[in-house]
């Protein structure tokens, strides 16, 4: 097999402005190496986005893969720090991957060159010294950060609180023109409203806001640093009475609905016409309703297309469907054992390779339009691949994942016998550990496995 050259590129939002870190501007560097060199054959591994603090980026993880199966000869970067800012996962990278797979590593701002032992030992040492000085920085930085919030300034930067605005000048948090919402959500809360009822009636964007208000101590006047109070010097929007009187009605509430029925295919419903999510809700006194939440409206940031036609489901219709097809799956796996059924590590890396794609897309569109709600589903979906790749590693060491279905089919195999006697809380966790999704369009359903 022709081996290729990889050229690795990365960056990372903030960095993306910077000069010389650009995409367009590494890949001019490092392709001008290789015509420098000769080399005809080469491939860019692009990951735009992403912290160099770990490896858990989806072009590392196919270069690894290509590393790993003889296709790559030589991996280029413009700068180490470009590969991982970690001395650890660089030296993993080198160590572990690219040497025992005789890949030779080339550093260009370094000049670094790993196919010679001077290079090995250069590589070492930078590493080295790249990490205690981003430790120093860490450190220094929290320190200042610290002292900073015990004089009772509040933190800089980040995401400043609803009904506040952050005044440079002073260094603390100043009202806005929301801080009688905040005032409200309180009142409301405490008058006995939901949180989602409250975002509703003061038009808030979604439920998560309003619940993010009543447990935020910032508007008794304190500031809340990795686990430490401390008083602030901004102007406070609730009395702290106000704010233990929620917590302890909020404790109060959670207790009240422990150990309800859970339904049973909470978060597991999707819409097969705009392919939001679906949920409960109650259907006055007929029962309750599957329903798509483009159509719902309560939580916009959910909301795929305001036109969806797709009317929804009933819940106990839909439920009878997905318990019957689990007891037939369970008939059908002890008739017709499939040899050429697909294994484990093949289904994750399917997977891995579907949520790495839409990736790619939510990128592209979040530099069109720095819109919060793309933001937020690029970090469920990079926090889905994290989990996907830890499963395969899992997978790959000790086959975890399969001896775990050998033993859900095999609960399978009685299902029907003892779904009657099971708590609500055992058929949630039978029903989670089978099925990954299922899709609603009218009164058709598609129901998919895990394992299948």
């Amino acid at each position: 097999m022709k081996k290729i050259a990889a050229i690795y590129i990365r960056v990372s939002t903030d960095a993306q402005r910077e000069e010389g870190y650009s995409i367009d501007a590494q890949k001019e560097m490092l392709t001008a190496y290789c015509v420098s060199k000769g080399i005809k054959d080469y491939d860019y591994y692009i990951d735009g986005g992403f912290s160099g603090s770990n490896i858990e980026r989806p072009e590392l993880r196919r270069l690894i893969e290509d590393v790993k199966s003889g296709k790559v000869g030589c991996v280029l970067v413009y700068k180490l720090d470009r590969l991982s800012r970690s001395q650890k996962d660089t030296l993993y990278l080198i160590e572990d991957v690219f040497n025992p797979n005789g890949v030779d590593f080339v550093s260009l701002n370094e000049s670094m060159d790993t196919s010679t032992p001077l290079g090995r030992l250069m590589l070492g040492i930078l590493s080295a010294f790249a990490q205690l000085e981003r430790e120093n920085i860490r450190e220094r930085t929290s320190m200042g950060m610290k002292e900073r919030i015990k004089e009772g300034f509040w933190m800089g930067g980040g995401r400043i609180p609803f009904g506040y605005d952050y005044d440079q000048t002073l260094g603390i948090l100043v009202p806005n023109r929301d801080a009688e919402t905040v005032k409200k959500v309180f009142d409301l809360y405490l008058s006995g409203y939901s949180a989602n009822t409250i975002s509703r009636m003061l038009g808030l964007s979604y439920e998560k806001l309003a619940r993010q208000i009543l447990t935020r101590k910032t508007y008794a006047g304190y500031i809340v640093y990795k686990g430490e109070e401390f008083l602030g010097k901004h102007q406070p929007l609730i009395s702290l009475e106000t704010y233990e009187r929620t917590m302890q009605r909020m404790a109060e509430r959670s207790g009240k609905f422990k150990g309800s029925a859970h339904n049973l295919l909470t978060g597991l419903v999707r819409c097969g016409v705009c392919g939001a999510k679906m949920r409960y809700q109650r259907w006055g006194k007929q029962g309750t309703r599957l329903v798509c939440y483009s159509r719902d409206k309560t939580k916009p940031h959910l909301v795929k297309d305001p036109d969806c036609k797709n009317p929804g489901m009933w819940a106990e219709e839909l439920e009878n469907i997905v318990k019957e097809d689990l007891f037939s799956l369970a008939v059908k796996s002890l008739e017709k054992r499939s040899d050429n059924e697909k294994s484990v590590l093949e289904i994750l890396e399917d997977n891995r390779k579907k949520i790495t794609e839409k990736l790619k897309r939510l990128y592209l569109l979040y530099a069109e339009s720095d819109d919060e709600a793309l933001r937020e589903t690029i970090n469920d979906e990079r926090k889905r691949l994290d989990e996907i790749d830890k499963e395969i590693r899992r997978e790959e060491k000790q086959n975890i994942i399969s001896k775990r279905n050998k033993e859900i089919k095999k609960r399978l195999t009685t299902l029907r016998e003892t779904w009657e006697y099971m708590t609500p809380k055992e058929k949630r966790s039978i029903v989670e550990s089978c099925i990954s999704e299922i899709i609603v369009s009218g009164d058709k359903t598609e129901i998919y496995y895990k394992f299948k």
